[in-house]
Parts: C-alpha cells; sequence; structure tokens
C-alpha cells in the first residue's frame, strides 16, 4: 500500500535587504540549505527557487525599509507567500546583537519566518504606494516653505531689517510678500539676496497649494465615496480626507478602532510590572504626520462639535495636551465608523436643541 503526501513541501526564505544586492538564507520544513549574496534582481532569485524548489509552497519575508514594497508585490504576483515586518518587530538575541552581518539578519528572518512567530505589515498596492508618496511629497515641501520663510526672516533679522508687527507671525498674507518685494538694501547684492529667497517662497508656495488640490482632485475620483464620508466629520477637510486615504488605504482592514489608532500612533505606551503599572506618554510608533493632521483636527472639532466640546469642558483643568489627545482618540472611532458603515457622520441633534434652549 502506498502512502500518498497530502501537503507540499515548503520552502522559507529570509531577505535582507539593499540596494545593490540581496543576502538571501533559504531552508526547507526539513533541513537548512544555504545562504549566499545575489544581485538585488526579483527575476534572479525567482529564477533560483524555481530550479531548485519547483514543487515547493514558498514562504519570504523582509523587513520593511528603503527598497519599499515593489518587491513584495512582485513575489505577491507569482503566488508566493510574502511578510514584510517591521525591524522593530523582529526579535533578536545576544548573537545577533553583538555580531550583526547580513547574512545573520538573512538567517533570523527565515528563522522567524519557519516558526511563525513573526507579523506582517499591510503591503499597498501599487496606486496606494504612489498615492502615499504623493502626500509624503506635499510633507516635506511644507517643510521646505517653513525653512524659506525662516531664511527670509534670518535675512532681515541679520541686516538690522524690522518686519511690521501686521506681518511678524507665522501668517504670510500678500500684504507681507509686497512689503518684501518693494524693500531695499543699501546695495544691490542684498536687493539680489532677499529677492531669490522670495521667489523661491513664491515657487514652493504654489507647489504647496498644487499638490493638496491634486490629492482632494484624485480622491474625488477615486475614492468618492470614502472620502465624502471623512468629510462629514467635524474638524476633517478635504485634504486631511485625502491624507488619511494616502496614508491608511483601506480603513476596512482595521477590525478594531484600537487596531487604527494604534496604527497612527495616538495610544499610550505602558509599562506593567510587578503590580506597577505606569504610562510611558504617546508612542513613538506613528504615522507622525498623520497623528499631528489629526490632532489640529481634533482642535477644530472641539470649536465645532458640541460633542467634543462638552467632553473637552469636562476634563479641563488636566493637561490640555493630554486632552487634546483624547478627542483626536475619539475622532479615530468616527472616523472608522463612518467607513463601516457606509453612514455619514451626523451631530447629536438633541445637543443642538438643548444649546438653542438654553
Amino acid at each position: 500500500m502506498s502512502t500518498q503526501i497530502t501537503t507540499s513541501p515548503k520552502v522559507y526564505i529570509g531577505l535582507d535587504i539593499h540596494k545593490k544586492t540581496w543576502t538571501v538564507s533559504i531552508q526547507t520544513d526539513l533541513f537548512f540549505h544555504k545562504t549566499y549574496s545575489m544581485p538585488s534582481k526579483s527575476s534572479d532569485l525567482e529564477e533560483y527557487v524555481n530550479k531548485n524548489f519547483h514543487n515547493h509552497e514558498v514562504y519570504l519575508v523582509y523587513e520593511a525599509g528603503c527598497c519599499g514594497f515593489s518587491v513584495a508585490r512582485y513575489f505577491l504576483n507569482l503566488a508566493w507567500n510574502v511578510l514584510v515586518v517591521n525591524p522593530a518587530d523582529v526579535k533578536t538575541g545576544n548573537k545577533e546583537r553583538y555580531q550583526k552581518t547580513d547574512a545573520l539578519d538573512a538567517k533570523n528572518l527565515s528563522n522567524q519566518l519557519k516558526s511563525g512567530t513573526l507579523k506582517g505589515i499591510n503591503i499597498p498596492t501599487e496606486a496606494e504606494d504612489q498615492f502615499t508618496s504623493l502626500a509624503r511629497h506635499r510633507t516635506q515641501v511644507t517643510k521646505k516653505l517653513r525653512t524659506t520663510k525662516l531664511h527670509i526672516k534670518s535675512l532681515l533679522l541679520f541686516h538690522g531689517i524690522e518686519i511690521p508687527q501686521e506681518y511678524d507671525n507665522s501668517n504670510w498674507p500678500n500684504g507681507f510678500i509686497e512689503w518684501l518685494e518693494k524693500l531695499k538694501f543699501s546695495t544691490v547684492c542684498g536687493d539680489l539676496a532677499l529677492q531669490g529667497k522670495i521667489r523661491m517662497f513664491k515657487f514652493i508656495k504654489s507647489e504647496y497649494l498644487e499638490i493638496a488640490n491634486q490629492m482632494r482632485a484624485y480622491c474625488r475620483k477615486e475614492h468618492k465615496e470614502d472620502y465624502n464620508l471623512l468629510k462629514s466629520i467635524p474638524g476633517i477637510g478635504g485634504f486631511l480626507a485625502a491624507v488619511i486615504i494616502a496614508e491608511c488605504g483601506d480603513l476596512r482592514r482595521f477590525n478594531t478602532e484600537g487596531q487604527f489608532a494604534s496604527f497612527i500612533g495616538i495610544v499610550p505606551g505602558m509599562h506593567n510590572s510587578g503590580g506597577t503599572e505606569k504610562c510611558l506618554g504617546i508612542t513613538p510608533r506613528s504615522r507622525s504626520q498623520l497623528r499631528s493632521y489629526l490632532i489640529e483636527a481634533a482642535w477644530i472639532a472641539v470649536r465645532k462639535d458640541l460633542e467634543m466640546q462638552q467632553y473637552y469642558r469636562k476634563h479641563q483643568g488636566k493637561n490640555v495636551k493630554n486632552i487634546i489627545v483624547k478627542v483626536a482618540h475619539k475622532m479615530t472611532r468616527r472616523i472608522l465608523s463612518v467607513i463601516k458603515t457606509q453612514t455619514p457622520y451626523q451631530i447629536n441633534k438633541n445637543m443642538i436643541l438643548e444649546k438653542q434652549q438654553v
């Protein structure tokens, strides 16, 4: 009587990815194969695996980094089982701490993949990935705009030129730009330095505004339903709705509000040992730009939404920053709720009537 094998053999591949080379560590469910270096070409690894492990079910893992998710998508299209992991989630022993090499890193990934201890992060589609790139380009432009403003103010300060009081703030109205353009230094070199910085400011400002318009237009076309649902929440405008979609992708992948809040990074770190519990403050693991925007939106929500106003007043007297983070945390519930239920958010009508009666 012959025995039939009901499960296909498996091969586990750990990749340590760099720009020019990959270090590959391969083992099967029965034995360790080898660790080697190769050029950073997905097709070469595909060819090697097809040649040596033709009938195997392939599992592959690598750490998220500068090479993004294009490698993961390539192998997913081959029907491989692919994990991309956060480097902070990969356990290391004493050997890996004191003897760090690409070969050891790849082998460690392969071992943990085989043992099933690794948890992957979301692998975005190519369209989602590129929309995220546009949103982050806007963040970079925002930083450049802020830096250019500081350079202009520093130039004026260095040469003893006082800015009119009505313009000496973070808002730069057209009147301030006109004042700068009329400003004259004692020599042509000073004029040229200032005019060059003004031209740079105008270009970056136009790019800053244009990217925001492009993001909103893209969402109106490609994510119209989710975009409008998010905008129904007080405090969330068109641009923030676009950023949420760009940074989070399909919000339906989050099973709970806690998962979503943790992904954004508006949950506290905790240390609990021996009956002693300590809150470590807001977690450093976050989508920092989205978290920043959501905190700003929380301040707007407090002004526009009576329920948020009531919640804020209830906690007055405590640390203001802690209160507004809690408001932002409540907003994550609303964000996930409107997407999951496909129902626009409605401000509590009973609270509006109560305020009108007062």
